[in-house]
């Protein structure tokens, strides 16, 4: 019952994270986000790649968000 639960919600964070390049699309075409904002967010994305890996996390640990 929880091996259910568990796979369920994980489908849901999959079907949420492909929202997010929708929105990023969305807010690039509506002025509200600037392409200084974005490589900002990459950088941040990088940052903690980096530092879960210094930290000898696993892979699921980092941020799976691809731009």
């Amino acid at each position: 019952e929880m091996v259910a639960l568990v796979q369920e919600n994980r489908a849901k964070v999959v079907l949420a994270e492909a929202e997010v390049p929708k929105a990023m699309a969305d807010a690039f075409r509506a002025g509200n986000l600037g392409v200084m904002d974005y490589y900002g967010m990459q950088n941040v994305i990088s940052d903690t790649r980096m530092r879960t890996s210094i930290a000898g996390g696993g892979d699921d640990a980092a941020p799976t968000q691809e731009g």
